[in-house]
């Protein structure tokens, strides 16, 4: 049996994700001008997914901030990161 037949790796989630996503969707409407094709979309999520910390769980319950001042502080890094996102795909999109 192989490795990752053994154990259920879909239970391992990094919570930054759902975050990330969230906040494209809320900072998109500000730039009319961006491209929201799939690829694009795609490109900023990774983008910033590559410069923010990951945010690993494996339990079911909620999220895994220590308190609400951690908690803030990783939300305003995302913010950050998804601004730099937009601004980077949009200056350099994916395609022509």
């Amino acid at each position: 049996m192989a490795f990752k037949d053994r154990y259920d790796f879909d239970s391992l989630v990094n919570e930054a994700e759902e975050l990330v996503v969230a906040e494209i969707e809320k900072q998109i409407s500000g730039y009319p001008e961006l491209c929201t094709c799939s690829e694009c979309i795609l490109d900023i999520a990774a983008y910033v997914l590559n410069r923010v910390r990951p945010r690993y769980r494996v339990s079911l319950l909620d999220a895994i901030y220590v308190d609400t001042e951690e908690r803030d502080a990783y939300l305003r890094e995302i913010d950050q990161a998804v601004h730099d996102g937009i601004l980077k795909v949009s200056t350099n999109p994916p395609h022509d």
